[in-house]
């Protein structure tokens, strides 16, 4: 895993999680990494958050946030996710928790395939490279993935314990994702004012 993608640049690495999720918050991360970390010296980050146990994201969240230059975590609910779609949400989400860093970036990795131009708040457009599993490639892109990760996860397990109704959903389990658990109780239940309506099962059992 690299720790940058240009040596002489201040770069953040950006990721979400919880876009292909069936209720909830999507949850974006952005994070600068300190590039004279070297990752072969640590054995703290090792993977994307989807390959790490619960306990192993719950110490690399307080690691990163400790080294860590600088990081925002933001979310956006399910009812801005109905209302502009996943993708844009996704998008919006990621330039807020842009938008919250404290310094000026010169570039921004991202995870994925697409992303959308950032304007930072000086009105300045910054340059992007998308990297296909960039949480698996680079630091700052699997610091974000790890930040993301716990926060929504999180969320979710808080919101279940404030409103015990959920849990015929399962959530605390499936993170809201679409298991056969879930898609179940969404027969047998109907959805919640926490599902995203206009997704596939959720707008077909939605009242």
């Amino acid at each position: 895993m690299k720790a940058y993608f240009y040596e002489d640049e201040i770069e953040a690495g950006v990721d979400e999680v919880a876009r292909g999720c069936l209720a909830g918050p999507v949850f974006t991360a952005a994070v600068v990494w300190p590039k004279e970390i070297d990752p072969s010296d640590t054995n703290i980050i090792v993977d994307d958050s989807k390959k790490l146990s619960s306990r192993k994201r719950l110490m690399l969240k307080d690691y990163i946030e400790e080294y860590a230059i600088d990081y925002s975590v933001t979310k956006l609910d399910n009812t801005v996710i109905d209302k502009m779609n996943i993708l844009n949400a996704t998008y919006k989400c990621m330039h807020n928790s842009l938008d919250k860093l404290n310094v000026l970036l010169d570039h921004v990795i991202v995870d994925g395939d697409k992303f959308k131009m950032y304007t930072d708040t000086t009105n300045t457009s910054i340059p992007h490279t998308c990297v296909i599993k960039g949480d698996s490639k680079f630091v700052p892109v699997a610091a974000a993935s790890i930040l993301a990760k716990v926060y929504h996860d999180q969320y979710i397990e808080k919101l279940c314990d404030e409103n015990e109704e959920l849990n015929v959903y399962d959530w605390k389990n499936n993170m809201c994702y679409g298991t056969k658990k879930h898609i179940d109780a969404i027969k047998k239940h109907g959805i919640t004012k926490y599902h995203r309506k206009t997704f596939g099962i959720c707008n077909i059992y939605g009242e």
